[in-house]
C-alpha cells in the first residue's frame, strides 16, 4: 500500500520548482505569460499555490518554456502535479480540521516537536481521554464527538507506521495533574504515555511545576519539519476557533527557539518517565 502523502506540500513543492525553473531561465512572471499567451496572474498563482490543480498541458508547456528536458525530472513534476490533486484520509473530516488540516503536513513530516501546557498532546491521547476532552466544550452531540474521536485517532498512525515520524514531546506537570475523564481514564492514560514513550522514535520531556517561569507560558504549538529541502518547516498553533500556521522563516525561528529553551528547561527523558511511573503508581493505590 501506498504511504499517505501531503497534497498541500506536493503542489507547494511543484510550485518551487516552477519557480526556480522560471529564474533559472531567466525570465520575468510578465514575460513567462506572455511567451505562452497566458496572464502573469496566472504564472503568479500556480506559482502561490492559489491555483490548487495544475493541468498536465498547462505543466509540459511551462517546462518547456524553462527547458526542463530531463525526462526524469519532467516526470517527478507530473507526479507533483498528480498528487496535488488527490485527496487524504482528513479530507472526510473537513468540518473537523477546517480548510488546511494539520494531518495534511503531518502525513510527510520527518520530525514534529511539539509543546503541551494543559493537556496530553493529541498524537498521544487514548480514545476515553480524547473523548472526555471534547465533552468538556460546549455541548455537542454524542455522533459528533465520536467522529471528532475517530478524526484524533486515525493522526496518530504516523506515530507507527513504517518509517514513522519522529516525535520530540515538551510536557507541562499541569497536562498530568488534570483529571481528564475520570480516575480510569487518567490512568490508561497515563499507561499509554509510558507505552509510547518507550517507542525510539518518540521523546517526552516533563516540564515540572518547580521549573517555575520558561519560555512557553503560552499557546502550545508544534514545529512541522519535512525530508525534502523544497517543503521549509512550519509552525501550528492551535486556538479556540481555529488553526493557524506560521511559514514566514522568522516566525519558525521564533518558534524554534522557544522550543529549544523549554526542552533546555524540561527534565530528561528517563527522569520525566520516572516521575510518570511515581504519579501511575500514586493514583494506582488511590483504587
Amino acid at each position: 500500500m501506498r504511504d499517505p502523502h501531503s497534497p498541500t506540500l506536493r503542489l507547494r513543492r511543484l510550485a518551487a520548482e516552477l519557480k526556480q525553473g522560471r529564474e533559472n531561465a531567466k525570465f520575468t512572471v510578465s514575460q513567462a505569460g506572455q511567451a505562452l499567451g497566458w496572464t502573469a496572474s496566472k504564472i503568479s498563482k500556480i506559482e502561490t499555490t492559489e491555483t490548487k490543480r495544475i493541468l498536465a498541458a498547462d505543466l509540459d508547456r511551462l517546462m518547456d518554456l524553462y527547458k526542463i528536458r530531463d525526462p526524469a525530472r519532467r516526470e517527478a513534476m507530473q507526479a507533483l502535479a498528480r498528487d496535488a490533486k488527490e485527496r487524504g484520509w482528513w479530507s472526510k473530516y473537513r468540518e473537523i480540521f477546517g480548510s488546511q488540516a494539520l494531518p495534511d503536513f503531518e502525513a510527510e513530516a520527518s520530525v514534529i516537536r511539539t509543546f503541551e501546557g494543559l493537556v496530553i498532546p493529541g498524537l498521544l491521547q487514548t480514545p476515553e481521554y480524547a473523548e472526555a476532552l471534547f465533552q468538556g466544550g460546549r455541548y455537542t452531540g454524542p455522533e459528533d464527538i465520536e467522529r471528532r474521536v475517530e478524526a484524533r485517532m486515525a493522526r496518530r498512525e504516523i506515530l507507527t507506521r513504517f518509517n514513522p515520524v519522529r516525535l520530540r514531546v515538551v510536557l507541562d506537570e499541569a497536562a498530568l495533574r488534570r483529571m481528564i475523564g475520570g480516575h480510569g481514564a487518567m490512568l490508561a492514560q497515563l499507561r499509554h504515555l509510558l507505552y509510547m514513550a518507550e517507542l525510539p522514535n518518540i521523546d517526552i520531556q516533563l516540564l515540572p511545576f518547580s521549573a517555575g517561569s520558561h519560555a512557553a507560558l503560552v499557546a502550545p504549538f508544534s514545529i512541522l519539519e519535512f525530508p525534502e529541502h523544497l517543503d521549509p518547516p512550519i509552525v501550528h498553533v492551535d486556538t479556540v476557533t481555529d488553526s493557524v500556521f506560521f511559514e514566514q522563516p522568522g516566525d519558525v525561528e521564533r518558534y524554534s527557539v522557544a522550543f529549544g529553551d523549554i526542552q533546555g528547561t524540561a527534565i530528561s527523558t528517563s527522569q520525566s518517565a520516572r516521575f510518570i511511573t511515581d504519579l501511575l503508581r500514586s493514583l494506582e493505590s488511590e483504587q
